[in-house]
């Protein structure tokens, strides 16, 4: 087993949490990067082994526009500072990964001044993709480019030129030779250059034992990006999605048919398969405790996270239950500056640092949370239990997104006794079945004898943790009394009862079963189904030449053909308006 198999990360934006200034003056260097000191001992303290850090080097503003592979960020300190930074994560056993940003550069990249300044004499002009002399972009310099995302600020890098390659790997050899560093985080990799990816395979191969390469990738079919060749993961944005919307709609049946596309039908539910980055929310994308219309839901969320197939990570302050909310086109409030003395109690008093303390702890002393085989054995819209197994151990995992306690008869081994590791009760299965009672809004794992448990000596929590609920509604004062438990197959008697005359949304129409008799979204008879309504027809003609809509169509034809495409999935597409990246998505379907 590598490294990154078995790590639990910890993500920091570094320009956010210190404070640094949003536009780089590119004075004399300020030590920033040294008040993250303290926060090690605290990302290993709640149960993390890795580090995700970046952006970090030299750019004109939020980090992703490049000015010199070669110098830490002034506004973050010196290349002295970021050598005893990751000195200092070694040495309290924290592997660090920085964020490669090779896609596109900033205006103030040194080739691309030169290009400004030389336009068709350039020697760089070949550095850069589709430069056009006929051309203006909105900075009226006369000539026009490819971008990320429609922004002119970003420059896209032609990742086929040798000297970009030669100067990018360079930059990474130097990283590893001044720094130690343990991998990259491969930022847009969706767009990337596949030979390029290929190329930095083999120099991650021959650089340092274990170097890790993994993704930023959106959509598509991920093990076309991770696998032997190219990447070793990609972020897993289909969990992420379904982890909140999920327990947002009450709809457990969403994250069990991610996980059994994403691990069985890509062939990574084995001991030795790739495993994908796994997370709720990240510098891009709001706070879970925002996107949570429950706010207790931030309890299941994370022992899924912790257990399901994947490397999970969290990202800086989540732990606390912070809150961040995407605001007039905005990330500053999900990059905010924080104090780490402000927290000081947290580990004591903020339940969601504790109960991600706990599940950080046992994702590393218990072996089959992380090698151990997926296998689904419950489900209905609001319990989910399945069994991850090792050799002859299988911890079982246990959620239940309702308000009110469940009963749940879970696949056991006979005779086999079980611990709950949230709340330390014991149990022992009975005729195959492990019987237990799930708080409303909880879960609980439950670890046979051997298993694994915590490190000796630390507490095991008595009673799920709970975060702040939402404004309680004020028509339900009786929910302060000690919750009603209410059993799987009553569970799904009332959902009957609920029923409206008119048809689910594809994504909801499987409803809550027995177990013998569950029935998966994949399993929906065709007439369940919405026909899908492709926006407009798919042209005979080269994706690159195809408008967004045309490839958001192309998109939706490719998923129609693999299985039913609900609303939620449709709208997926809809709000992908990148046309690189709708390129690579439709391509990665096989």
């Amino acid at each position: 087993m590598a490294w990154y198999d078995q790590a639990v990360f910890y993500h920091i934006y570094p320009l956010g949490l210190t404070g640094a200034p949003k536009q780089n003056p590119y004075g004399e260097p300020v030590h920033r990067l040294n008040t993250l000191l303290p926060w090690i001992e605290h990302i290993r303290r709640i149960g993390c082994n890795a580090l995700y850090i970046g952006p970090l080097f030299e750019s004109v503003g939020h980090g992703y526009e490049t000015t010199d592979y070669f110098k830490l960020d002034s506004r973050l300190g010196t290349n002295d500072d970021l050598r005893d930074f990751v000195a200092e994560c070694h040495r309290q056993g924290i592997r660090v990964i920085l964020d490669g940003v090779f896609n596109h550069v900033g205006r103030d990249f040194f080739a691309f001044r030169d290009l400004k300044q030389n336009r068709e004499n350039s020697q760089y002009r070949d550095w850069f993709c589709n430069v056009n002399f006929w051309n203006n972009n909105d900075y009226n310099d006369g000539f026009s480019y490819d971008n990320w995302g429609g922004y002119n600020l970003l420059v896209k890098l032609n990742q086929r030129h040798w000297a970009v390659r030669d100067h990018i790997c360079s930059a990474i050899s130097m990283w590893v030779r001044e720094f130690d560093i343990d991998g990259l985080r491969l930022d847009a990799a969706d767009v990337l250059d596949f030979e390029f990816m290929r190329a930095l395979r083999q120099l991650a191969d021959e650089i340092k034992p274990e170097f890790w390469l993994m993704g930023e990738v959106i959509h598509g079919q991920y093990d076309r990006w991770a696998n032997r060749n190219t990447l070793h993961s990609v972020t897993d944005y289909a969990l992420h999605k379904g982890l909140y919307s999920g327990h947002n709609e009450h709809n457990y049946f969403e994250i069990a048919h991610t996980v059994k596309r994403l691990y069985n039908d890509m062939g990574l539910n084995h001991q030795n398969s790739l495993r994908l980055y796994s997370f709720v929310d990240n510098h891009d994308v709001e706070r879970i405790a925002t996107k949570l219309r429950e706010k207790e839901h931030y309890t299941p969320v994370h022992i899924l996270l912790y257990t399901l197939p994947g490397i999970p990570s969290v990202y800086y302050g989540s732990e606390f239950g912070i809150q961040g909310k995407k605001e007039r086109h905005s990330d500053d409030s999900l990059r905010p500056a924080l104090n780490l003395a402000d927290f000081a109690d947290a580990y004591e008093n903020n339940p969601c640092t504790r109960l991600v303390s706990v599940l950080g702890k046992a994702r590393q002393n218990i072996p089959a949370l992380t090698q151990g085989e997926y296998k689904e054995l419950c489900l209905t819209t609001r319990q989910y239990a399945f069994a991850r197994t090792l050799g002859e151990k299988t911890v079982l995992v246990a959620v239940n997104n309702d308000g009110n306690s469940a009963d749940m008869r879970i696949p056991a081994e006979n005779g086999r006794e079980y611990t709950g590791l949230l709340t330390g009760e014991k149990r022992t299965a009975r005729d195959g079945v492990l019987c237990c009672t799930i708080r409303g809004n909880s879960g609980e794992i439950w670890v046979p004898a051997g298993g694994g448990t915590l490190p000796e000596g630390e507490p095991v929590l008595r009673a799920i943790p709970q975060t702040e609920p939402a404004a309680p509604a004020a028509a339900e004062p009786e929910r302060a009394k000690a919750p009603e438990r209410v059993s799987a197959a009553q569970e799904a008697a009332k959902q009957e009862q609920e029923k409206k005359p008119a048809p689910p949304a594809p994504e909801k129409a499987a409803q809550a079963a027995e177990p013998a008799a569950k029935k998966t979204v994949s399993e929906t008879p065709a007439s369940e189904q919405e026909a899908v309504k492709l926006p407009v027809p798919v042209p005979d003609k080269p994706y690159e030449e195809m408008t967004v809509p045309e490839l958001q169509s192309a998109v939706l034809e490719k998923l129609a053909k693999n299985g039913p495409v609900t609303d939620r999935m449709r709208r997926d597409v809809e709000e992908n308006i990148w046309k690189n990246s709708l390129i690579n998505w439709v391509r990665s379907f096989r």
